[in-house]
């Protein structure tokens, strides 16, 4: 669907009322937001769609706000997961702040996202400015991410993988459950199907997890499913604080539970709003 600029001030107060839910747009300031804000559009991101194109170039760069979306690396053995992006970042970079290594990028939870064009996305690039400063910190806590779970792959069991993956994702969704059928997680983590069922089989035996409904993974203990974790996902959130002082902060805890709902409902009635009222939030 062709990017188009939102119509009228109704809107653009409306999606001001989601722009401090994602947290690189938070971090801008009253000036920077202001003149994104007549350029933002909200999209939806159902799950699985793919963002961009294989090349590594987007048409826009996407805010999520909710849901998560996974940035995927190919390997001797397939693809897997080099880093998970959520409501605390952006995907979209402009081609010369990419990784050459992902090859493709994909909506790993759904959920919906402020969608700016990559002209809009340069022009303010150029200005020089707190724009730039904060999408090159970004891009470097993107990084350190990439290398942390890329170490965790070497170091960690595959049991301690998943116990990180689903935590990660738990975190950015803000909630207790996640989207995330069993031969999804298998390919994230770039093992086969039938040794992730055992990995599976084993947290959900340790009471730290459970299979809510089909492709539905629920966090049943979650002081068990950290135990059972390697803690990467702690050393994420750690370079994210130290590369992000002032920006952008790193996804709520899951533990937050019953808040992190709470919150959660309110962003989704702020974008019923943003999208006039309608079922659905404006296509990507």
């Amino acid at each position: 669907m062709p990017f188009v600029p939102l119509p009228g001030a109704l809107r653009e107060r409306a999606l001001a009322k989601l722009l401090p839910q994602n947290g690189v747009l938070a971090a801008l300031p009253e000036d920077v937001q202001a003149r994104l804000l007549p350029h933002l559009a909200l999209v939806d991101l159902p799950a699985g769609q793919q963002l961009g194109q294989p090349s590594g170039n987007f048409a826009r760069a996407y805010f999520p706000v909710a849901g998560v979306v996974s940035l995927i690396q190919g390997t001797a053995g397939g693809e897997r997961v080099s880093a998970m992006v959520g409501s605390e970042g952006v995907v979209g970079l402009p081609k010369f702040m990419s990784d050459p290594s992902v090859i493709r990028v994909a909506v790993q939870s759904a959920g919906y996202g402020l969608a700016l064009g990559r002209e809009q996305l340069l022009e303010e690039w150029a200005r020089g400015g707190t724009f730039m400063r904060l999408l090159m910190r970004y891009n470097r806590a993107l990084a350190a991410q990439k290398v942390v779970l890329n170490a965790c792959r070497g170091l960690h069991s595959l049991d301690q993988q998943l116990g990180t993956l689903l935590l990660m994702s738990l975190d950015r969704l803000g909630g207790q459950e996640v989207v995330l059928p069993q031969d999804s997680a298998a390919q994230l983590l770039g093992v086969p199907a039938q040794e992730l069922g055992a990995a599976v089989d084993r947290l959900c035996q340790c009471g730290a997890a459970s299979w809510r409904r089909p492709g539905v993974f629920a966090a049943q203990d979650g002081a068990a499913l950290r135990a059972v974790a390697c803690g990467c996902e702690r050393r994420v959130a750690s370079e994210y604080q130290r590369l992000l002082a002032d920006g952008p902060p790193p996804s709520a805890p899951s533990s937050a539970g019953g808040a992190a709902a709470d919150a959660s409902r309110r962003v989704a009635r702020d974008a019923m709003v943003a999208r006039g009222g309608s079922d659905r939030p404006h296509g990507g």
